[in-house]
């Protein structure tokens, strides 16, 4: 299956929380989209692995996904070796994307910042011809994608362009809120957590106004591009009127 967009997310609700809305329109406009999760998430407080799978398969469906896979890296823990690169090329050449959404390149969780370089590298290794892969018994062809973004995790990064998601709010909120395990609910007997509070579930919707201020719509997300970014028509740049 060849994707359009693979976005790749260190914990299950990585890519909810920052390019869910993004995603979905994506999705809405015609294009394949998919996301790879490099761990369960298992040193989460809250939850444990097995829910925290179903919930990501709920989430992918609100989000009209075409695939959601998980590499099983350990969470905390796992590296940038040739062993971990290897098993994101695998993905990357599998569903030849032109498109990968990474980790945000700095963020409060050292998983964040540790996949997006991991992502970095293999997005680029994976389009050396002698770097040899296989899936499932065949050998896999060399593939870079066109273009690496990140996006914008728990700290405010500046972005370098902000998407229109104005019509694709209620998708990522109903998409985070899948991870019913993880974030606000006022009955949970689970330990409170920094993101389980009421006002952290509050900010996904006031920062994406935020975001949508600054290009003048109502709600938006926003990325950071890993190369210079080129555009055919001048005229696909849109600014606050």
């Amino acid at each position: 299956m060849k994707l359009d967009i693979l976005a790749f997310g260190a914990h299950p609700d990585d890519v909810e929380l920052s390019c869910s809305g993004t995603l979905a329109k994506q999705t809405q406009l015609g294009y394949s989209c998919g996301v790879v999760d490099l761990t369960m998430g298992e040193l989460g407080t809250r939850g444990t692995p097995e829910i925290r799978l179903a919930e990501a398969a709920e989430a992918g469906r609100i989000m009209g996904l075409k695939v959601r896979e998980n590499l099983g890296f350990r969470d905390g823990f796992f590296v940038n070796d040739e062993e971990h690169r290897l098993a994101v090329i695998q993905q990357i050449r599998r569903f030849r994307p032109e498109i990968v959404i990474a980790n945000a390149p700095t963020d409060r969780h050292p998983d964040h910042g540790r996949g997006s370089f991991l992502l970095k590298e293999a997005s680029f290794l994976s389009g050396l011809l002698k770097i040899e892969t296989e899936w499932e018994g065949e050998a896999q062809e060399p593939w870079r994608p066109q273009l690496l973004l990140y996006y914008i995790q728990f700290q405010n990064l500046e972005p370098d362009f902000i998407i229109d998601i104005g019509e694709h709010i209620h998708s990522k909120v109903e998409s985070i809120k899948a991870y019913k395990s993880q974030f606000y609910d006022p009955g949970s007997a689970e330990p409170k957590t920094v993101i389980s509070s009421k006002n952290f579930m509050d900010s996904v919707t006031y920062r994406a106004q935020d975001l949508g201020r600054l290009i003048g719509v109502e709600y938006g997300e926003g990325f950071i591009a890993a190369q210079d970014l080129g555009l055919d028509d001048l005229m696909q740049l849109k600014g606050v009127r």
